[in-house]
Protein backbone atom coordinates (compact mmCIF):
# COMPACT_ATOMS: atom_id res chain seq x y z
CA UNK A 1 0.00 0.00 0.00
CA UNK A 2 1.28 3.45 -0.73
CA UNK A 3 1.86 5.91 1.76
CA UNK A 4 0.25 9.41 1.72
CA UNK A 5 1.60 12.51 1.88
CA UNK A 6 -0.13 15.79 3.62
CA UNK A 7 1.20 18.99 3.46
CA UNK A 8 0.14 19.49 7.15
CA UNK A 9 -1.90 17.74 9.63
CA UNK A 10 -5.02 17.93 9.77
CA UNK A 11 -5.09 19.62 13.71
CA UNK A 12 -3.38 22.79 11.88
CA UNK A 13 -6.11 23.36 9.18
CA UNK A 14 -8.60 25.53 9.33
CA UNK A 15 -12.17 24.75 8.51
CA UNK A 16 -15.70 26.91 8.52
CA UNK A 17 -18.98 25.15 8.84
CA UNK A 18 -21.72 26.41 5.73
CA UNK A 19 -24.99 25.21 5.32
CA UNK A 20 -24.55 24.83 1.45
CA UNK A 21 -27.11 23.97 -0.81
CA UNK A 22 -27.49 23.39 -4.91
CA UNK A 23 -23.85 23.93 -6.48
CA UNK A 24 -22.81 24.75 -9.77
CA UNK A 25 -19.38 22.32 -10.72
CA UNK A 26 -17.10 24.15 -13.57
CA UNK A 27 -15.43 21.87 -15.55
CA UNK A 28 -13.26 23.65 -17.38
CA UNK A 29 -13.30 25.33 -21.19
CA UNK A 30 -14.89 23.80 -23.91
CA UNK A 31 -12.52 24.12 -27.44
CA UNK A 32 -14.67 27.19 -27.93
CA UNK A 33 -13.79 29.09 -25.49
CA UNK A 34 -17.11 28.04 -23.27
CA UNK A 35 -17.44 27.16 -19.73
CA UNK A 36 -18.76 23.93 -19.21
CA UNK A 37 -21.19 24.07 -16.07
CA UNK A 38 -23.04 21.12 -14.26
CA UNK A 39 -26.03 22.14 -12.26
CA UNK A 40 -26.79 20.16 -9.40
CA UNK A 41 -29.88 20.87 -7.54
CA UNK A 42 -30.60 19.52 -3.48
CA UNK A 43 -33.84 20.03 -2.30
CA UNK A 44 -32.41 21.12 1.35
CA UNK A 45 -29.34 22.76 2.72
CA UNK A 46 -26.81 20.60 4.79
CA UNK A 47 -24.09 21.72 7.42
CA UNK A 48 -20.27 20.64 5.88
CA UNK A 49 -17.51 21.34 6.86
CA UNK A 50 -15.10 23.29 4.63
CA UNK A 51 -11.11 24.12 4.70
CA UNK A 52 -11.06 27.78 4.69
CA UNK A 53 -8.58 27.49 2.18
CA UNK A 54 -10.20 26.18 -0.31
CA UNK A 55 -12.32 29.41 -0.52
CA UNK A 56 -11.41 31.67 -3.52
CA UNK A 57 -14.38 34.08 -2.96
CA UNK A 58 -17.65 34.70 -1.45
CA UNK A 59 -20.81 36.61 -3.13
CA UNK A 60 -23.89 37.52 -1.86
CA UNK A 61 -25.75 34.37 -3.36
CA UNK A 62 -21.98 31.81 -3.82
CA UNK A 63 -19.10 30.53 -2.28
CA UNK A 64 -16.93 29.54 -5.08
CA UNK A 65 -14.20 26.74 -3.78
CA UNK A 66 -11.62 24.62 -5.58
CA UNK A 67 -12.36 20.67 -6.13
CA UNK A 68 -10.78 18.22 -7.38
CA UNK A 69 -8.87 17.89 -10.98
CA UNK A 70 -8.83 21.69 -11.08
CA UNK A 71 -12.39 22.17 -11.10
CA UNK A 72 -14.07 24.63 -9.44
CA UNK A 73 -17.78 24.28 -7.14
CA UNK A 74 -20.52 27.70 -6.68
CA UNK A 75 -22.29 26.73 -3.85
CA UNK A 76 -25.61 28.51 -2.40
CA UNK A 77 -25.16 29.09 1.08
CA UNK A 78 -27.47 29.87 3.81
CA UNK A 79 -25.81 32.30 5.82
CA UNK A 80 -25.59 35.93 5.83
CA UNK A 81 -22.50 37.59 3.45
CA UNK A 82 -22.32 39.81 6.86
CA UNK A 83 -22.03 36.47 9.09
CA UNK A 84 -19.74 34.86 6.73
CA UNK A 85 -17.21 38.06 6.62
CA UNK A 86 -17.45 38.60 10.59
CA UNK A 87 -16.46 34.44 10.66
CA UNK A 88 -13.47 34.48 8.16
CA UNK A 89 -11.92 38.11 9.97
CA UNK A 90 -11.85 36.46 12.98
Amino acid sequence: MAAFKYCRSIEEMKFIELTLGSYIISHGYDNKNKEVLQHVHSESFSKKLVPISRIKSISEKYILTDYVDGRWIYWEYEESFKELERILAE
